[in-house]
């Protein structure tokens, strides 16, 4: 019931702003909610799945140490004093986004950045700001 009032109240909000005729209310409100229907849900899913995992300060932190060098996890530990399980937490979020990949030597795991472009676009995003 007050969804329907809240909707209600939003279409009437958009008749009195003028942005809608009164009288092709209804088109109007079908044209706007078509737009949403051309929206690849795929895609919004990996859009929402980097944008999330890109907001938070520890990630990002470690984006920037993996940006100077490729490093193992205990040195990003010692940097950025994390446990080992935070650390590695973090980076297998990077990692399942595409934007870090690991290779192994003997018994060390080193991590990278695995898409310098997107690291280089998130830089040009930064330039706008």
């Amino acid at each position: 019931m007050m969804e329907k009032l809240d909707y209600e109240m939003r279409v009437k909000r958009l008749v009195e702003s003028g942005l809608c005729p009164a009288k092709d209310a209804s088109k109007y409100v079908e044209v706007l909610q078509n737009l949403t229907n051309k929206m690849d849900g795929d895609t919004l899913k990996i859009q929402s799945k980097i944008f999330k995992a890109l907001s938070d300060k520890s990630r990002l932190k470690i984006l920037a140490l993996l940006r100077i060098r490729d490093m193992c996890v205990c040195e990003i530990m010692v940097a950025l004093n994390m446990t080992q399980p935070v650390a590695s937490h973090h980076l297998g979020i990077l990692e399942n986004i595409g934007i870090v990949k690991y290779r192994r030597e003997g018994k060390w795991i080193f991590y990278s950045v695995s898409k310098p472009d997107f690291i280089n676009f998130l830089d040009k995003i930064l330039s706008l700001v």
